[in-house]
C-alpha cells in the first residue's frame, strides 16, 4: 500500500502575516516559492521508497497549484518532473472557508469575541463569496478526499497539496478521530507530512518535515 503525501502550500503574504486565508485566492510570496521548490526532494525521496507516485490532488487555490508545480509535480495538464501523474484540483481540499472572519489576525477577532478559538468556537457567517464553514462541515468534504484517494494507494503514494487547517482536519479523520482532533497537529507553510499504517492501523510516518534549506 502506498502513503498519503501532504503539502502544505508555501508562504504568502497573509499566511506570513497571521490572517485567516480561506477562500481568497492569495499568491504565493518569492520565499514561498523558494519553499514549494525546495519540497521537490522530500517528495522525491519519499516515493522512491514506495511504490512511486499513484496520483497528485491539489487545491484549486493558486496557491497550491503554484506550490506544486515548483515542487515537481506538474501544473495544469501538465505531468510533473518527478515522473507522476499530472496534478487533478479536488474542490473538497479547499481551506476552511472562514466566512466573516477572511482577512483577519487571531488578536483582531479576539478584540471581538475575547478567548476565541477557531476549532471550539468556529466562525461567523460572511458574505456571498465567503459564507463559513462549521468544522463538521470540513469533515465531510476531507472524508470525501480520503473516500478518493483510497483505491489508488494500492498503486502507490497519493499527493494533497493543500492548506494548514484543511489538511489539519483531514490527518485528524484519516486517524478515525473528530475533526476537532486536528487542533493538535501544527502545520507550517512549505513542508511535508506522510501518512501511512503500521500494523494495518492508520499513524502519522512523518509530520511537519520542512524543506532542507530550512532545517
Amino acid at each position: 500500500m502506498g502513503e498519503l503525501i501532504v503539502l502544505r502550500h508555501g508562504e504568502t503574504e497573509w499566511s506570513k502575516a497571521g490572517r485567516h486565508t480561506g477562500r481568497t485566492d492569495i499568491p504565493l510570496t518569492a520565499h514561498g516559492e523558494a519553499m514549494a521548490t525546495t519540497l521537490g526532494p522530500l517528495v522525491a525521496r519519499q516515493a522512491a521508497r514506495g511504490g512511486g507516485l499513484a496520483a497528485v490532488f491539489t487545491s484549486p487555490a493558486r496557491r497550491a497549484v503554484r506550490t506544486a508545480e515548483l515542487a515537481g509535480l506538474g501544473g495544469p495538464g501538465v505531468r510533473g518532473s518527478l515522473g507522476g501523474p499530472e496534478p487533478k484540483q479536488d474542490p473538497d481540499l479547499w481551506e476552511w472557508d472562514y466566512g466573516g472572519y477572511e482577512g483577519m489576525t487571531t488578536a483582531e477577532i479576539r478584540r471581538e469575541r475575547p478567548g476565541w478559538y477557531l476549532w471550539r468556537d468556529g466562525v461567523l457567517p460572511g458574505d456571498v463569496a465567503h459564507p463559513g464553514e462549521t468544522i463538521e462541515q470540513v469533515g465531510e468534504r476531507v472524508d470525501r478526499v480520503l473516500k478518493r484517494a483510497a483505491p489508488m494507494l494500492a498503486s502507490g503514494d497519493v499527493v494533497l497539496v493543500a492548506h494548514g487547517h484543511v489538511l489539519r482536519v483531514l490527518t485528524a479523520r484519516y486517524l478515525g478521530q473528530p475533526p476537532d482532533e486536528g487542533r493538535l497537529f501544527r502545520l507550517d507553510t512549505g513542508t511535508v507530512s506522510t501518512l501511512g499504517t503500521e500494523h494495518d492501523e492508520p499513524v502519522i510516518l512523518s509530520w511537519n518535515v520542512p524543506p532542507p534549506s530550512q532545517d
